[in-house]
């Protein structure tokens, strides 16, 4: 007489941690979720952005198409673009930044509460442009706040602003709440805040901020 099977035990489940697409995407069509709370936070973060409603030469208005019926900004979570800076928390710098206009533009960063990020839109945003050799045009915006997304461009067309926020999504859906890699707005030691340039005899002074704008030194044989 044989002896009764024994059940067979249920086979162990990897830890959350450990699990991989195919498994989380199967658990989803079975109805069930599995996610922490660091992933659910930048989740609601990263699909309720509030761009800042400005804007400063010919890629605003790329910009404002990408807000229009056609390209329709709203699907990404984008699609309140707030007229004050303190209900923003993205700047796009969509344009050619005047030394007239760039204490403006920091000042406007420095109004802007935490977390916010910024986009540079257009060759004129991120190095000044075909204008770049003008005595009168900042040659990045970076010089003086911290830029997240570059888009390139002479003007970007409304698509390449589209996928430059879904980049940035991907950015904040990456950033950790604890640890050596903690996201700049909950560290202590990065600023929030940046000095306003003010207008000296021949330039802005300072010229950039050294606590975001370090360019690489070119050695010259002499």
């Amino acid at each position: 007489m044989s002896e009764p099977s024994s059940p067979t035990a249920p086979t162990p489940f990897p830890a959350a941690g450990n699990i991989s697409d195919e498994q989380r995407e199967e658990l989803r069509r079975h109805g069930i979720l599995l996610t922490s709370l660091e992933e659910l936070y930048n989740w609601g973060r990263s699909n309720s952005i509030w761009p800042l409603q400005f804007g400063l030469a010919c890629c605003a208005i790329e910009m404002i198409a990408a807000a229009t019926a056609r390209f329709d900004i709203a699907r990404f979570g984008a699609e309140i673009f707030r007229p004050s800076p303190r209900q923003a928390d993205l700047m796009i710098v969509s344009g050619t930044v005047t030394k007239k206009m760039a204490p403006q533009v920091v000042r406007l960063w420095n109004q802007m509460p935490e977390p916010k990020y910024c986009i540079a839109m257009g060759a004129c945003a991120i190095s000044g442009g075909p204008f770049k050799q003008g005595y009168n045009v900042l040659k990045g915006i970076d010089r003086y706040i911290p830029v997240d997304i570059y888009i390139p461009g002479c003007p970007p067309r409304p698509e390449a602003l589209l996928n430059g926020l879904v980049k940035l999504q991907e950015k904040i859906r990456a950033e950790r709440v604890s640890g050596p890699d903690t996201a700049r707005h909950l560290r202590d030691d990065v600023a929030s805040e940046f000095p306003i340039p003010d207008f000296g005899e021949h330039d802005l002074q300072p010229p950039s901020n050294p606590t975001v704008f370090n360019p690489p030194t070119l050695p010259r044989k002499t």
